[in-house]
């Protein structure tokens, strides 16, 4: 028997480091040749690492969120024959030390793989551990998702609403957990505790503690690099919708069926492309070690996008020269990618400017953080209707912020300003998109 060693892949584009995302083995595990042993996350993706040889893993060169150099040893197997470190049984004592393995605690961002139970006696590692959560003893409470409508019938919400009960905290013991008249009046004969004893308003004292690995201590590095490095400056414009929705309407009524719904973002993309145009120093990005910026006719657009994991920003390329379907589409397919973990590394670097959007959730306004290198991020926010006034009459108008942010350094506050006014008047004149 031998020993048989894999190290970190060079992966290329200068990487000299990987960090571990995730083991998809443990220690005294048989692997095949080809078989997927671990995930590296780099700056830019996730790499899966397959198995170069049939063995059994005995030791691990580090765990989930381990930063290792290229070419340092990642696992360590025993194979029939000498393989490839001079040892000549599994027995020996491992050259250098390495840590067994030891699987993360909290669920890894980058890559959805359920980390498997840690071997019988792993080594003690250093790193920190998510702190295990003391509890008191469970009372049978009604355990439902976020948002989650009780199943009650309308005499039992009145009734419920009467007696001052929130139904999300009542057991049902009707089918399917649905909520009867007796469970309120056991609610209300416990005086509003749940079976059990343990009051919904009773003090907590559980902690955890959770290391920040993975994408999430990616997204957490960028992020303090970006501001770090760039002086930011907000601007906030409001922004009259409604043409623009209506406009919207009409296409999705006449084409929806065929070629799909658009939402908002497509036609902000084909006003942000137009507007780019006249402001080729906000579609720019700063090397300012080198200290040159470098303006690009294309724009690569960044699209912030929430993931499992955290928030990642793929690229949608050449975004002047889509139409508003294929906008939609591609939006779909790079924040598909990312959320899946599927994208490419062509569509997750090289944005030219990055739009980011909440939603129904987008407040009111926002101070988005700039995607370093780049100068520039837009921030959508949501729409409300509200009163406003037009020819001496108020009326009822869909009115949308946007809260865009610019480095300072290179993007002057006025071009900033005459550059959301631009992309303003293209939305609140949607014709104009589409004119030459």
């Amino acid at each position: 028997m031998g020993i048989y060693i894999i190290r970190v892949p060079d992966i290329g584009e200068g990487i000299a480091e990987v960090e571990i995302a995730a083991w998809h083995v443990q220690p005294g595990d048989a692997v095949a040749e080809d078989q997927v042993i671990a995930d590296i996350m780099t700056d830019k993706a996730t790499v899966e690492v397959p198995c170069h040889v049939h063995g059994k893993v005995l030791a691990f060169g580090g765990q989930v969120g381990d930063v290792l150099p290229v070419g340092a040893e990642l696992v360590r197997l025993e194979v029939e024959g000498e393989g490839n470190l001079k040892e000549t049984t599994a027995a020996q004592a491992p050259a250098a030390p390495v840590n067994e393995a030891k699987p993360a605690t909290q669920p890894v961002a980058a890559a959805a793989v359920s980390v498997p139970a840690p071997a019988p006696t792993p080594a003690p590692v250093a790193a920190p551990r998510a702190a295990p959560v003391a509890r008191p003893a469970a009372a049978p409470h009604a355990v439902r998702k976020e948002g989650e409508r009780p199943l009650a019938a309308p005499s039992v919400r009145q009734r419920a609403l009467q007696m001052g009960i929130e139904l999300r905290y009542v057991t049902g013991s009707g089918p399917a957990g649905r909520i009867l008249h007796e469970d309120l009046d056991a609610w209300a004969a416990r005086g509003g505790v749940p079976a059990g004893g343990a009051s919904i308003y009773a003090e907590r004292h559980g902690e955890q503690a959770i290391p920040v690995i993975g994408l999430r201590r990616k997204i957490a590095q960028k992020m303090q690099e970006a501001k770090r490095r760039i002086p930011h400056f907000s601007y906030v414009e409001e922004v009259d919708v409604t043409e623009l929705e209506q406009l919207r309407a009409r296409i999705n009524q006449v084409h929806g069926s065929a070629r799909g719904k658009l939402t908002l973002l497509p036609l902000l993309i084909r006003a942000m492309t137009v507007a780019l145009r006249d402001f080729p120093q906000i579609n720019a990005r700063f090397d300012d070690d080198a200290g040159v910026v470098t303006r690009y006719e294309a724009v690569h657009l960044g699209i912030a996008t929430q993931t499992d994991g955290g928030l990642m920003v793929p690229v949608l390329r050449h975004a002047e020269g889509l139409d508003l379907w294929q906008c939609a589409a591609g939006v779909a397919r790079v924040a598909e990618g990312a959320r899946t973990g599927k994208a490419p590394r062509e569509e997750l670097s090289g944005s030219t400017i990055t739009l980011t959007s909440l939603g129904p959730l987008g407040g009111i306004v926002s101070t988005p953080v700039i995607n370093h290198p780049e100068v520039a991020i837009v921030g959508v926010n949501r729409i409300v209707e509200r009163p406003m006034l037009r020819g001496g009459q108020v009326v009822a108008r869909q009115l949308m912020n946007l809260s865009s942010s610019f480095d300072h350094r290179v993007v002057d506050g006025m071009d900033a300003a005459r550059f959301i006014q631009a992309v303003r008047s293209l939305l609140e004149a949607p014709a104009l998109l589409f004119i030459e």
